[in-house]
C-alpha cells in the first residue's frame, strides 16, 4: 500500500484480514508500519453495542425466520446464501473447505435429508 494509507481490520480478533495488522487497544489504537497507519482495536462492535446489536439482528433475522417457517432442510435448499453457511449436517461435513481441512469428502447439499 502507498505511504499514508490507512488499514482498519475489523476482523483482527478472529485472526485478522491483513498480514501487517496486529491487535491494538483503545489506549493505543494505531501504529504505523511501512508508512501505513494500522487500526486493529479488538471487538469493535462493543464500542457501539446498541447499533451493533441492531445491525446483527437485521442481518440475521431473515435467516432465523426462514429456518423457523420452513424448517432447516427446506430453508437451506431454498437459499444458497444460507446453504453456504452450513458446515456440518447431522454429523457429516458439508462445506468443501471444512471437508478439505479434516481430510473428508463433503456431503453434497443435494444429498441432505
Amino acid at each position: 500500500m502507498k505511504p499514508g494509507a490507512v488499514i482498519v481490520d475489523v476482523a483482527v480478533d478472529q485472526g485478522g484480514c491483513i498480514e501487517t495488522v496486529r491487535p491494538t487497544t483503545l489506549l493505543e489504537p494505531v501504529y504505523t508500519l511501512h508508512g501505513v497507519l494500522h487500526y486493529g482495536v479488538t471487538n469493535m462492535p462493543a464500542l457501539v453495542p446498541r447499533t451493533s446489536t441492531f445491525a446483527l439482528t437485521n442481518a440475521t433475522l431473515p435467516y432465523v425466520l426462514a429456518l423457523a417457517r420452513k424448517g432447516p432442510l427446506q430453508a437451506v435448499r431454498d437459499d444458497p446464501e444460507l446453504a453456504g453457511g452450513v458446515n456440518i449436517w447431522r454429523g457429516r461435513v458439508v462445506h468443501p473447505a471444512v471437508a478439505a481441512t479434516v481430510g473428508e469428502k463433503p456431503l453434497a447439499l443435494a444429498e441432505l435429508r
